[in-house]
C-alpha cells in the first residue's frame, strides 16, 4: 500500500525485499545507488513502514 507513495524507480523491489527479510542495511539494495537506498529507507521510516533497529548514525539496520 505504501509503494505508490514512493518515487524511487525500484521502490517496489525494495519493499518486497524488506518484507522477505528480518532486517537489512541500505547497502543490501544493490539495484539502487547508496544515496538512493538511504533516502528510501529514511522515507519508509517517516511513513511508519520501517523501523531503524540499531539507534546509530552509521551502519543502520532497518526492519519491518
Amino acid at each position: 500500500a505504501v509503494a505508490p507513495k514512493l518515487r524511487a524507480k525500484a521502490a517496489g523491489r525494495a519493499v518486497d525485499l524488506f518484507l522477505s527479510r528480518d532486517a537489512l542495511v541500505p547497502g543490501a539494495l544493490a539495484f539502487m545507488s547508496d544515496r538512493a537506498a538511504r533516502r528510501l529507507c529514511d522515507r519508509l521510516v517517516a511513513l511508519g513502514v520501517l523501523r531503524e533497529l540499531t539507534g546509530r548514525d552509521t551502519f543502520r539496520l532497518y526492519g519491518v
